[in-house]
C-alpha cells in the first residue's frame, strides 16, 4: 500500500525494491496503480521476497517523496494452488471525463496462473485511437470524444476461469456559446428580446443577471431557455445584462448594455423650402429625432391640414401632394410630440411652372472636318437658376481633353450651345442637353450623323490562283454614311514595280455581287 501527502499538480508512483535505484519492473505478474499508488504482485515468487519502498513523484517541481520500507516474505507453511482470477484493480462504475482529455482506465488482477487481461466496448467498438499499456492492464484512450461514451469492460482470465468487470464512461463537454447577445438601443415603450444558445454536455441550463444581480421574473420581464423578453421597456430596464450559461462543469458569460432612450422631439433644420413643379407630385417629411417615437400632425398655416384624394399623410408620416398647383403653396407646420416634450418643423412649399428645354437641330448630317453648332435653350420660371450640362451618349462631355474639338458657349442666362469643330468619325452620337432648376431637370437629346471616306473591306479571301488569275472574295466595309460606288483592285508580284491596278471581271467591281470576283 502507498499512501501520497497532500499534493497537487498530478504525481506518478513507482516502487524501490530493496534499495535505490533498483526499481520494481512492471509486467504481467507485477503493477502499479497510478491511481492509488499500490503495488500488487498476482503470483508472488521467491525472488519477490525484499524490501519495499513508495516513491512518490511531483510532475510539475521533480520533488520526491519515500514511504517507509515494507518486508514481503513466504510464508513456509503451505504450497499455494492454482485459483482463478481475482480482479484487484479496476476503474469505477462511473467515469467522468472532459472532452479532449486523455482517459486511462485501469483493470489487474490476481490468480494462479497470472491471469491475461483483454477489454471490450459493449455494444461498439473500442476507439481505434486507444492504447493497451502495462501488459494490458491500462486501456488508454487519448482526445476523448462524446462518441467515446459507452460501457468498458475488462476480463481477466486463466487456466482456472475468468472475471469480468464493467464500467460506464461518460464524456462530458463545457458549455461553449454559438449565440451571444449584443449591445441594444430601445426607445421607451419598446419590447426588449434577447436570445442567447449553449452547447455542451450535460445540456446547460440558463439565468440572466441585471447589474451583476439575479434578474428575477416579473410581470414585464420573461426568461425561457436562454430567451428573456421584456415588454415595455422603461428608463429604469437601462443596465448590463449577462447570459450565464452553465451545467456542472463549468458556465460562461455572455454580456451586453441595454439602452433605453428618452429624448423630446426635435429638428434639425427647424425650417424648410422646398420647391415642387406644377402638375408634378410633392413629398414633405416629417421625421424628428425623439425617443420614445413621436406622435406627429400636420397643420397648414393655422389650421389642421384636410386630408384627401390628393393630400394625403404616409404611414411614415410624410405628407404627399399629388398635382401640385399654385394654390397648394403655402407653409406646412408639422409637429411631433412624445412624452418628454414637442417641436415643430416649418416648411415653405413654393410650386413653379415646369422647366421646358428645346434642343436643336435634333438631328444633323455633316462631313469629316466640318463644324456644327448645337444650341439649347430653356424656358423656366425666372425666380430660379437654370444650369446645363452637355453628355455624348449619356457620357458627360470632359472639354480638355477633347483635343479642341469641342466648346460650350453660353450666350444668354437661358440658352447654352455646344460648338463642334473640325469633326472626326468618333464624333458621331447622340448628345445630350440636361437642363437643371431648384425645381426640376429635364434632358434633351440630338443626333449626330458624321460622312466620310469608307472604311476598309472586310477580311480578303483567295478563293482560287491560276497562272494568270485569282478569284477573290471579301466582305463590304463601313460606307460612314458615304455609299460605296466601285471598288480598286490591285496586285504585285515579284516582277512588278510595286502595287499595280489589274483588269477585273466584271470590268466595273461595284461590290454587290455576292460571287468571288475573278481578276488578271
Amino acid at each position: 500500500m502507498c499512501t501520497p501527502p497532500p499534493h497537487s499538480p498530478e504525481i506518478t508512483y513507482s516502487w524501490v525494491f530493496n534499495e535505490f535505484p533498483s526499481f520494481v519492473a512492471e509486467d504481467s505478474r507485477r503493477f502499479i496503480s497510478q491511481e492509488t499508488g499500490n503495488l500488487y504482485i498476482s503470483k508472488v515468487q521467491p525472488s519477490d521476497v525484499g524490501s519495499y519502498i513508495c516513491l512518490v513523484k511531483n510532475t510539475a517541481t521533480n520533488a520526491r517523496v519515500l514511504s517507509p520500507p515494507t518486508p514481503l516474505t513466504l510464508k513456509t507453511d503451505g504450497i499455494m494452488g492454482e485459483y482463478e482470477p481475482k480482479i484487484e484493480v479496476h476503474f469505477p462504475v462511473t467515469v467522468t471525463a472532459a472532452k479532449g482529455v486523455t482517459v486511462r482506465l485501469e483493470c489487474f488482477a490476481l490468480g494462479n496462473p497470472v491471469p491475461t487481461i483483454t477489454w471490450r466496448k459493449m455494444n461498439g467498438n473500442i476507439p481505434k485511437k486507444a492504447r493497451l499499456r502495462k501488459s494490458q492492464a491500462v486501456l488508454e484512450i487519448p482526445n476523448i470524444q462524446l462518441e467515446d461514451s459507452g460501457t468498458y469492460e475488462c476480463k481477466a482470465e486463466n487456466p482456472r476461469g475468468g472475471n469480468a468487470f464493467r464500467g460506464q464512461l461518460q464524456v462530458y463537454t463545457y458549455p461553449q456559446w454559438i449565440k451571444m447577445i449584443n449591445d441594444t438601443e430601445l426607445d421607451s415603450g419598446e419590447q426588449l428580446q434577447w436570445e442567447c444558445k449553449a452547447t455542451g454536455k450535460p445540456r446547460p441550463t440558463y439565468r440572466w443577471l441585471r447589474n451583476g444581480a439575479p434578474l428575477l421574473p416579473q410581470s414585464r420581464v420573461e426568461m425561457v431557455n436562454g430567451e428573456l423578453l421584456i415588454h415595455g421597456v422603461q428608463q429604469a430596464d437601462s443596465g448590463m445584462y449577462q447570459c450565464v450559461a452553465e451545467n456542472k462543469y463549468g458556465a460562461i458569460y455572455s454580456s451586453a448594455e441595454l439602452k433605453i432612450l428618452a429624448s423630446a422631439p426635435s429638428f434639425q433644420p427647424s425650417h424648410v423650402r422646398l420647391i415642387a413643379t406644377v402638375g408634378r407630385d410633392v413629398s414633405l417629411e416629417c421625421k424628428p429625432r425623439a425617443s420614445p417615437r413621436a406622435t406627429i400632425t400636420w397643420r397648414r398655416g393655422d389650421r389642421r391640414l384636410q386630408t384627401n384624394k390628393r393630400i394625403m399623410v404616409l404611414r411614415n408620416n410624410t405628407l404627399r401632394i399629388v398635382n401640385s398647383s399654385r394654390a397648394d403653396e403655402g407653409t406646412y407646420m408639422c409637429r411631433a410630440e412624445n412624452p418628454f416634450g414637442t417641436a415643430e418643423r416649418a416648411i415653405v412649399l413654393s410650386v413653379k411652372d415646369p422647366l421646358r428645354v428645346d434642343l436643336s437641330p435634333t438631328r444633323v448630317e455633316v462631313s469629316v472636318g466640318e463644324s456644327v453648332v448645337l444650341s439649347c435653350k430653356a424656358s423656366h420660371d425666372p425666380s430660379l437658376d437654370v444650369s446645363f450640362l452637355w453628355l455624348r451618349n449619356r457620357h458627360p462631355l470632359n472639354f480638355q481633353q477633347e483635343g479642341g474639338h469641342f466648346e460650350y458657349i453660353r450666350t444668354q442666362s437661358s440658352t447654352a450651345d455646344l460648338m463642334i469643330r473640325s469633326i472626326l468619325l468618333k464624333h458621331a452620337g447622340k448628345y445630350g442637353c440636361q437642363t437643371q432648376t431648384s425645381a426640376d431637370t429635364v434632358y434633351a437629346e440630338a443626333e449626330l450623323q458624321v460622312r466620310g471616306p469608307p472604311g476598309p473591306p472586310g477580311v480578303v479571301i483567295v478563293e482560287e490562283i491560276t497562272d494568270v488569275t485569282a478569284t477573290l472574295s471579301w466582305s463590304r466595309g463601313v460606307d460612314n454614311h458615304s455609299p460605296i460606288s466601285s471598288y480598286n483592285l490591285q496586285a504585285r508580284s515579284p516582277f512588278s514595280l510595286g502595287w499595280q491596278t489589274v483588269r477585273t471581271d466584271p470590268e466595273h467591281v461595284t461590290g454587290i455581287w455576292s460571287q468571288p470576283w475573278p481578276c488578271n
